[in-house]
Order: structure tokens, then sequence, then C-alpha cells
């Protein structure tokens, strides 16, 4: 199929609730027609929030969400740029918003710097995915099935 002709997905229904003021100043919005992520913004009282090396902080990103797609969970990644030019990344790895979690969204942030980092009021300091997620039924066996792999992991076949 020739990509003109291919049509976009159509955009998920998300509710949002804003709960700080700094989204008057700075609309929720995709940065680009083609971002991926919607960015979350630091929604201080305060002008700055100082991040000592090695340490960490939860930061209100202000909004709160409430998903009506069944089988969609909102995910908070790092914003790249913030990660490697200072060293701030998302403590946990990544977050995962329940669709049925209807409280404030907080971003933990590590400082991995060496220095001491700040986050200034309204910075955009995470990322907003929504992706399709999965419940299991799981089912109670005794054994599992048979692969080349096996149970080997942490890097078993190698670097190269």
């Amino acid at each position: 199929m020739d990509k003109s002709t291919k049509s976009a997905p159509q955009p998920l229904a998300v509710n949002v609730r804003f709960l700080h003021p700094i989204w008057d100043e700075h609309p929720l919005a995709y940065a680009t027609d083609h971002s991926a992520g919607l960015d979350l913004r630091a929604c201080l009282d305060t002008e700055r929030l100082d991040i000592p090396a090695g340490g960490r902080a939860a930061i209100p990103a202000g909004i709160a969400i409430e998903i009506l797609e069944p089988g969609v969970a909102g995910f908070v990644f790092s914003r790249s740029g913030l990660g490697t030019k200072e060293g701030l990344t998302v403590s946990q790895g990544v977050g995962v918003i329940d669709p049925d979690y209807r409280g404030q969204i907080i971003v933990s942030l590590l400082n991995t710097s060496g220095e001491m980092r700040s986050v200034e009021r309204g910075q955009r300091i995470a990322q907003l995915v929504f992706l399709p997620c999965f419940t299991a039924r799981l089912i109670k066996v005794e054994e599992l099935g048979a692969t080349e792999r096996g149970a080997g992991g942490f890097g078993h076949t190698g670097k190269i």
C-alpha cells in the first residue's frame, strides 16, 4: 500500500483534569504532528527545585487523566534530551498510569549526573505515551514448554 493512502489511527479519547495553573501558560499538546508523547511539565509552586547528585524528587505534573478506551494505559518515559544532557531520568525507568487511576500524575526524577541539577517551574520533565496493555489469564502448570533458549538470561548469548 502506498504511504500516501494509509490512514492514521484515530486519536485516543482521554479526559484530562488540569490541577495547576501552569497549564494555562503552556497548553498540554503534542510538540509536533508526529510526536509519540505528550510533554509533562513540572507543576511547582516555587520557581525551581534542586535535585542533588544521585537524588530523587517526586514532581507533580498537575494533571489527572481518565483513559476512555479499554485496554490502554499511560506510560511516563524520560525525555531524551533531559536524560542525555542533564542526567535527569524517570527514576523507576518507566512510570505506569493504570487505566483506573484518577489521581494526579507524579513524575519521580532521578539525578544520574554527578552534579546538582535544577528543575524550573513549567519545564518539560517527562513524556506521557498511551499504549495498549493486556491483563493475563494465569494458568497454573507443572512445567513450561521447552525452547532453544530455555532459562538462559542476563546476556547468555554474548555481546556480539
